[in-house]
């Protein structure tokens, strides 16, 4: 099904794969005619050549990226913006489109999204962007339709920022990076291995884009095979592939913690841009005709069956025939799973949901930028025409992606087959991805063709004893269940004609609803502020001791940001920092927040003037025990040393760009993240950019626990020297025990970014 490479590979005319071998010159000459350098060869890549014309630097190892266009939602546009208007803000450089997909319902009892949508529409008025209503689309399938373009690059503040499949490079970070964007700066990264994921074949009858999506990320999350790399999608099998179909693989790309992913392009991509209005934006992409990737997938689409990703994870893959085939044993793993998830603090079954030998699913989700395309909904109609979904507790849901989408699915009729089955059609609305809608019931397990089941992300709550889960699956496979009134059945279990009817887009709604300012500022429009936004509070520059207190430790292979930060109702205080930070790691370690204010406190009583051991008693042996081994140490006194807190985490940062996940960690007086590895490039910048200082240290060391104290003397020095390695001691009974940490590799922009104290002071001073 899936084959993964464990050297480079040569690809041939984009159909022939040779081994990257002592032999593999000679077979490549005598098959082309030639035989390039492995270097030149590598420059053959679709996503060399977008990146170097994209690249400013005029050096390829060291990119310094300038996007074409920028996309944001309502959890992250507010403080985006507002990072930008601190540091001068005046116009929007280059197009910058503000979707209302995430928080699209009122908060109860108050106004807190409506707010921040008005903020987004008077801002797109005043700096010259684009405003998308809530409700008219997704934030990816108004990119998908309106924005991508051939050869283009588009850096959006949501993780699943994904367009490779039309011939867009796009890439998801956290907010700050757009931030750098919108004041004409650059997004800096080392030239990224490219993995050419070559597909062969076809897949058949029932199966769907999330069923090949699942197949490669349980291939190669857990090996970090594409870690930080560009997916590059190559073969024949490509071409059998619907455009939609390939939107449907491309969004999950995210779930692999690549850094982006781009596909050739042919005839399909070239109807698509046609059907939208937009054919100038086609542009054919191949990589050329000797090209070197650095590793290889080698796809055989006609091989993938019905996939399921069990909780809690993305990666935690079956095929549907082989969870049926051995039920018990597989909900006992998952079981088994969950106790690390969960950290034991709910029961934890699924077991009770076999009825009959077979899995009972209480809840189906066809959603968002993932599940809510033409094809998945109208595939999914086609199986459950003239069923019933059962007057049981199973329900089904669809939304479709965009306005546009669901005016052609009421055109053609598949709307109306759907709803006859007793399902629900709602409007484009992220909210079942993360929480903010159609949360299970407790200990309810939904099927969805979403992009993540992370643990609570349904929307339950762990700290209430709560807890739901979800498995993550094909639209059609969750029809298929769903004719079979909520049990798990795979689609090719189905007899089904599907019609594949022709999709029209119609863009009259987008004219009469979206604001677009083409570019143009309005100076004079009064931008409106709810009483919920909230400006960041001062943040203090680096100095050149540090102590911190350790206040969480995390031993979970990997810690998400929806644990960092949880996702849902939480986001109702996006746009007030000190409001949402009151949640921070509140499903992972309720005392968190106030471990870390207590800290907090005292550094704000040093930078007060006063003496930091009355906010925070416990410091004064600290303090003794560092002056006691003053030969080991540089002076340090209240002036040049200061007090913050620090998390563990063993592989941080898994899932959303969302920055709040260290903002909040920042806001309540954290100074450093200590981890193993950071999961993701774009939760290591979120740090940086917030002035926090991504330690790291061997994996199976850990000198300090929960609760100590370290000091880190001449860091600042450290960070301006670009020390590869930083003396520290864990400050514990009367003396100091020596470790070493590491800040991998920064730029130099990043460094001045922490030892500012934030981007927000980085370009305050620079202006």
């Amino acid at each position: 099904m899936i084959k993964l490479y464990d050297k480079g590979i040569y690809l041939l005319n984009g159909t022939e794969i040779v081994k990257d071998d002592q032999d593999a010159g000679a077979a490549v000459a005598a098959k082309t005619g030639s035989a390039p350098s492995k270097e030149k060869a590598a420059e053959g890549t679709m996503a060399y050549h977008i990146l170097k014309e994209h690249n400013t630097s005029g050096n390829m190892e060291k990119l310094k990226i300038k996007f074409d266009k920028l996309t944001s939602h309502d959890i992250t546009f507010v403080g985006i913006i507002q990072t930008a208007r601190a540091s001068g803000l005046e116009k929007f450089p280059i197009p910058y489109v503000l979707t209302n997909c995430h928080n699209s319902l009122c908060a109860v009892g108050g106004t807190i999204n409506e707010d921040d949508h008005m903020f987004g529409l008077t801002c797109a008025k005043k700096y010259g962007g684009v405003y998308v209503p809530p409700h008219q689309a997704v934030i990816h399938q108004y990119a998908r339709e309106m924005l991508a373009g051939g050869g283009r690059m588009i850096l959006g503040s949501d993780s699943h920022t994904r367009y490779g499949a039309l011939g867009t490079m796009a890439m998801g970070e956290g907010g700050p990076e757009l931030v750098k964007q919108l004041l004409e700066q650059t997004y800096d990264i080392n030239m990224p291995e490219v993995i050419a994921i070559y597909l062969k074949g076809e897949p058949a009858k029932g199966v769907g884009p999330q069923d090949v999506a699942l197949a490669i990320i349980g291939a190669v999350f857990a090996n970090g095979y594409v870690k930080n790399k560009v997916m590059e999608f190559v073969g024949p099998g490509v071409s059998s592939l619907s455009a939609d179909f390939r939107i449907g693989i491309d969004v999950m790309t995210t779930e692999t913690t690549c850094l982006s992913s781009i596909w050739r392009t042919d005839d399909k991509i070239k109807e698509f841009y046609e059907i939208h209005g937009r054919s100038e934006d086609y542009k054919e992409l191949n990589p050329e005709p000797v090209t070197y990737y650095d590793g290889c997938v080698e796809v055989d689409l006609s091989a993938i069956k019905p996939m399921i990703a069990m909780p809690f994870h993305p990666s935690n893959v079956y095929t549907i025939e082989e969870l049926n085939a051995n039920l018990m044993d597989i909900l006992d793993d998952v079981e088994k799973k969950a106790l690390v998830s969960l950290d034991g603090a709910v029961e934890y079954t699924l077991k009770d949901k076999v009825r009959n030998g077979k899995l009972y699913v209480d809840q189906g989700i066809i959603a968002g930028c993932a599940g809510g395309g033409f094809e998945n909904i109208c595939a999914a109609a086609d199986i459950l025409n003239g069923k019933s979904i059962g007057p049981d507790e199973f329900t089904l849901s669809v939304y479709p992606a965009s306005m546009p989408i669901y005016m052609e699915l009421v055109r053609n009729g598949a709307a109306a087959k759907i709803m006859e089955t007793g399902a629900v059609m709602k409007t484009a609305f992220c909210g079942p991805c993360f929480g903010a809608g159609d949360t299970p019931s407790n200990n309810g397990f939904s099927i969805r063709h979403s992009t993540r089941n992370f643990p609570n992300r349904e929307g339950s709550k762990l700290q209430s004893g709560q807890i739901a889960s979800v498995a993550l699956m094909d639209a059609r496979s969750i029809a298929a269940t769903a004719a079979n009134k909520g049990f798990l059945t795979a689609a090719t279990d189905m007899d089904v004609e599907y019609t594949s009817p022709t999709y029209h887009f119609d863009s009259t709604i987008y004219k009469n609803r979206v604001f677009d300012s083409k570019g143009v500022a309005d100076p004079s429009v009064e931008i409106k502020f709810g009483p919920n936004i909230k400006d960041w509070p001062e943040m203090s520059a680096l100095t050149d001791n540090l102590i911190l207190k350790v206040v969480s430790e995390i031993h979970d292979p990997v810690t998400t940001t929806d644990e960092l930060i949880p996702s849902g109702e939480t986001s109702s205080y996006r746009s007030n920092p000190l409001g949402l930070a009151e949640f921070t790691l509140s499903r992972k370690d309720p005392e968190y927040v106030g471990k870390a204010k207590a800290v907090q406190k005292a550094e704000k009583a040093r930078t007060d003037g006063k003496d930091p051991k009355e906010a925070l008693p416990e410091l004064g042996e600290v303090v003794e025990t560092i002056k006691a081994a003053k030969k080991q140490c540089p002076p340090a006194d209240w002036s040049n040393t200061g007090i913050g807190s620090t998390i563990f985490a063993v592989k941080p940062g898994d899932g959303s760009a969302r920055e709040q996940a260290a903002s909040c960690q920042k806001v309540l007086g954290g100074w450093a993240n200590i981890a193993n590895e950071y999961a993701t490039k774009r939760y290591r910048s979120n740090l940086i950019n917030w002035g926090m200082l991504p330690f790291l240290i061997p994996a199976g060391e850990l000198p300090f626990k929960n609760g100590d104290y370290l000091f880190v003397p001449d860091i600042r020095k450290a960070v301006e020297d670009k020390a590869s390695e930083i003396t520290a001691y864990v400050v514990k009974d009367g003396g100091l025990k020596e470790f070493k940490l590491q800040l991998g590799e920064l730029t130099d922009d990043e460094r001045s970014i922490i030892l500012k104290g934030c981007l927000i002071n980085y370009n305050r001073i620079e202006k």
